[in-house]
């Protein structure tokens, strides 16, 4: 009988050493090498190859006339936007989040409203019974939804029993960390059987025309626990962000073979379970009756959605010889140590003495780079003690010359401020142009801070 070949796979990066090693060669992470069932090396796989033996495969060309992936709404437009117009037939998604964040209740919500729109829904999850299911649903006001439920762990039980009949439009596996395969050995959760049930139940999707959606675990940095091949192996990959202290979640899509990743939607958690958010800047603008110093409005963009947040600074002036801090809560801080150096190299503005802290309101999390001239305005405002004012927005990048460069989609940043009720804009002088909200240009950082302080 053939021996299997024992082989260690990292759990971080996905590299496949034939030694366990506390160390990844690859990444670079400790303690991530994991070992992993093997192929069966037999005398006839290592005489012959692959070149023969094999059945033939059909060829179409590029240039082939085929008709467009049909879509299936959700009947939740926040989930649709993401998904780039629904789920698509014969495809597989990913979907993963922090513990209690909301994907079980998101996923019951979608399937019940495709369950009363006529689609056969099938519901299987691996860790709570169809009771517990069930009076979920009902707490959402959803129990009259024809959705299929099932408490199973065996990828044979449940690819047995949808095979039998015909197939559901939509299947959810509720976890797949629970999911178990009687082809290989190993617990449940580990890499070898991540992967196995994986692989059966997208080839059951891909087969028989059903959607299919995993829900995955994440790890303790908020990374999809599990071999990293499972977001390859899937056409969308979605991520569930957001905090327990704040009521909003935002779903982003991290890989889409169907549609952009650049899109999001936003929902609100309530005691009826997540509403959608049409105005998501209403969720991160705070009460701006009064001026205070050091908050700047900011017109971020997701994908063509834009969003108004407001971004808050604070400095507080230590005792000499005093070591300062730098905290930052929603923004990067290695771009806020650029920002700061940038201010004191090329405008004269120190604060070398003073502990700078930065928080994007209402828990949003900012990667544009188009925020770099808020955040100066913010940190401006709150070194000089002027209030910016409250009908104001800023948005441009800084370059480590002092140039304020332009950035892109201005005109929907700014038809998105002048709909919220804001009249005056701060922007990099290439997008001064007429509109219905005022603009100021700036070229380089140093007339920025004049302008700021009034000089």
């Amino acid at each position: 009988m053939a021996k299997p070949k024992k082989r260690y796979v990292c759990q971080s990066c996905g590299s496949v050493t034939s030694q366990w090693a506390g160390q990844c060669a690859d990444c670079g992470e400790w303690n991530t090498l994991v070992e992993d069932a093997g192929a069966v090396v037999t005398p006839f796989q290592a005489k012959h190859n692959l070149q023969g033996g094999g059945r033939m495969i059909l060829m179409s060309g590029l240039d082939a006339d085929v008709p467009l992936p049909a879509r299936m709404g959700t009947g939740i437009s926040e989930l649709d936007r993401a998904l780039g117009g629904g789920f698509v037939e014969a495809s597989a998604t990913l979907i993963g989040g922090d513990p209690g964040i909301g994907k079980s209740t998101l996923l019951l919500q979608a399937a019940a409203k495709m369950a009363l729109a006529g689609k056969s829904v099938a519901y299987v999850s691996g860790e709570e019974a169809a009771d517990q299911v069930r009076l979920r649903a009902r707490r959402l006001g959803l129990g009259n939804a024809p959705v299929q439920l099932a408490s199973a762990t065996s990828v044979r039980d449940i690819l047995t029993t949808l095979g039998g009949a015909t197939p559901p439009d939509l299947l959810i596996i509720d976890s797949i960390q629970t999911m178990h395969s009687d082809l290989i050995e190993g617990a449940p959760g580990t890499v070898s059987q991540v992967r196995a049930s994986s692989q059966e139940l997208i080839r059951f999707a891909k087969e028989r025309g059903t959607a299919l959606v995993l829900v995955g675990h994440v790890t303790k940095d908020g990374s999809l626990a599990g071999p990293r091949v499972l977001e390859h192996m899937v056409d969308t990959v979605l991520a569930f962000e957001g905090e327990r202290s704040h009521q909003y979640r935002i779903l982003r899509a991290v890989k889409n073979r169907f549609g952009g990743t650049d899109e999001i939607g936003v929902f609100a958690m309530q005691t009826e379970g997540l509403t959608e958010v049409g105005n998501p800047s209403s969720l991160f603008l705070t009460s701006r009756d009064e001026s205070v110093s050091g908050t700047v409005v900011f017109p971020a963009l997701e994908g063509t959605r834009p969003v108004l947040v407001e971004i808050q600074a604070l400095v507080v002036r230590l005792a000499s010889g005093a070591t300062p801090r730098r905290a930052v809560v929603g923004w990067d801080s290695g771009r806020l140590a650029m920002i700061l150096a940038v201010l004191e190299a090329r405008c004269g503005l120190s604060f070398a003495t003073s502990e700078v802290y930065l928080n994007i309101a209402g828990g949003y999390r900012v990667q544009d780079p188009a925020a770099d001239m808020a955040v100066a305005a913010a940190l401006i405002s709150a070194l000089s003690e002027r209030p910016v004012a409250t009908d104001m927005v800023a948005f441009g990048e800084i370059a480590l010359s002092g140039e304020v460069r332009p950035v892109a989609h201005g005109a929907l940043r700014l038809k998105e401020a002048g709909k919220l009720g804001f009249t005056r804009a701060l922007v990099p002088s290439a997008q001064a142009k007429e509109g219905s909200v005022a603009l100021t240009g700036f070229r380089n950082l140093t007339g920025f801070v004049d302008h700021m302080l009034g000089r």
